[in-house]
């Protein structure tokens, strides 16, 4: 199993930060960056307006690196490509707690969980030393590849090169949201420009 913790620090305030992370799937100039991300659905969301708390989940399609071929041969046909990724749909649910400015999202894998298991939590707070201004993001990410726990070996090689390719996954996502969080501070100022 690979557990591991990034953090980041956005110089722009939660307001800005948590509406660009939701727009990050959708922004037309992501595709590029994002381009793993075959597909985005929101399942269901609920505001409940006694508490100003927004919950809600999104269906998350996502394509993976080529597979090892050991873990090709363990693909049901329908989920493995010719380039031998496959297509990996995943669940996020977020609580966004606005009078609190805190905003937790959880993403797991709903297939190929017979291969491999993984769980990305990320949280997004107010920095401490300045909550006005910035924001902390934190994310944990659990990689655990299952039918070769045995092989202890091979498992850990296959979740190291998983790790890597979510390492650099989220590395783009953070750009993403960092390139959306500079259009809607100039957009607030009255200055948007077409495309940052």
């Amino acid at each position: 199993m690979v557990v591991y913790t990034q953090e980041h620090v956005y110089r722009h305030p939660w307001d800005r930060v948590t509406a660009a992370a939701w727009r990050k799937f959708t922004d037309p100039a992501s595709r590029t960056a994002l381009s793993h991300v075959a597909d985005v659905h929101t399942l269901h969301r609920r505001l409940d307006s006694d508490t100003g708390r927004l919950q809600a989940a999104r269906s998350i399609t996502v394509r993976s690196p080529p597979l090892p071929f050991i873990l090709r041969r363990l693909l049901p046909a329908a989920a493995a490509s010719p380039n031998g990724a496959a297509l990996c749909h995943c669940v996020e649910t977020s609580l966004v707690d606005a009078p609190r400015r805190a905003m937790d999202v959880v993403v797991r894998n709903v297939s190929l969980r017979g291969l491999i298991e993984v769980e990305e939590r990320a949280s997004y707070r107010p920095h401490p030393d300045r909550p006005d201004d910035w924001t902390q993001f934190r994310q944990e990410t659990t990689i655990r590849c299952r039918p070769l726990a045995a092989l202890a070996a091979v498992a850990e090689k296959v979740e190291n090169r998983c790790a890597e390719r979510f390492l650099q996954n989220s590395a783009k996502g953070r750009d993403v949201v960092e390139r959306i969080c500079r259009y809607l501070e100039a957009e607030a100022a009255g200055a948007a420009p077409s495309a940052i």
